[in-house]
């Protein structure tokens, strides 16, 4: 059954313009892991901007998602209150994207998905795109 979908896109110069700020929280929204695996591509590509920008849009697709399994009733969490590195796109060895949702964030997802009436185990899909100027990432949250 699908719980919820989120998709989103971010324009990469804007973004890598963000990330360029000092003392940007953008910085402090990607793991080790996933700043690890963006320069590793970039080592192909040229820019760890573009996957970067992927996983951001991922991740802000993955609160569209749990959102809308939410639909009717207040959010657990008051804005700016998730820590986004506590939402981490991972690679399997053929490097295939997938979610990772950290243990308390988890919690907090499964808490309140279940007392929405949703189910207490649920899995999240993944898919990340980006071409020229724009990265995108859609999200569904199945249970």
């Amino acid at each position: 059954m699908i719980l919820g979908i989120g998709m989103d896109l971010v324009h990469v110069p804007g973004f890598a313009a963000q990330l360029a700020q000092p003392g940007t929280a953008f910085a402090r929204a990607f793991t080790g892991a996933e700043h690890r695996a963006a320069a590793a591509r970039a080592a192909i590509t040229g820019s760890t901007h573009p996957h970067l920008a992927a996983r951001w849009a991922a991740k802000e697709a993955v609160i569209k998602a749990w959102s809308q399994a939410l639909a009717g009733h207040p959010p657990p969490l008051a804005d700016g209150e998730v820590n986004f590195a506590d939402i981490e796109v991972r690679a399997d060895a053929w490097g295939r994207p997938f979610l990772h949702i950290h243990p308390g964030l988890k919690e907090v997802m499964t808490d309140s998905i279940t007392a929405c009436g949703g189910p207490s185990e649920f899995s999240w899909h993944l898919s990340l795109s980006h071409d020229g100027e724009y990265a995108s990432a859609y999200v569904l949250l199945t249970g």
